[in-house]
């Protein structure tokens, strides 16, 4: 069974930074996209970044470009958002997820599979 497992989220004020962590299990992850979404109170999930196994090639959302990072271990089967100059509006539970190749994959449906999110709060 395919297991992603977030951590990392907390509690920042405006300016700082948290590292999101994701712990794949369960599968070769070598050929992946992996991703990271988040969703807001009130808004629907979105696109933040992504990353392919293979390759190491990166993906931002406008929103997070500039100050978020994301990499990945790939003998850990983890990767990861490093989130720097944090502001009100990256409050939200963050996702991780994955799916089979590697792409620009930038919508949930084309997901394959989730984590259970992680709480980002960010306060002013």
């Amino acid at each position: 069974q395919v297991q992603l497992v977030e951590s990392g989220g907390g509690l920042v004020q405006t300016g700082g930074s948290l590292r999101l962590s994701c712990a794949a299990s369960g599968r070769t992850f070598s050929t992946y996209t992996m991703g990271w979404f988040r969703q807001a109170p009130g808004k629907e999930r979105e696109f933040v970044a992504r990353i392919t196994m293979a390759g190491g090639s990166t993906y931002y959302a406008d929103a997070v470009k500039g100050r978020f990072t994301i990499s990945r271990d790939i003998a850990k089967n983890t990767f990861y958002l490093q989130m720097n100059s944090l502001k009100p509006e990256d409050t939200a539970i963050y996702y991780c997820a994955a799916r089979s190749g590697g792409s620009y994959y930038v919508t949930p449906s084309q997901y394959e599979y989730w984590g259970q999110g992680t709480q980002v709060t960010v306060s002013s």
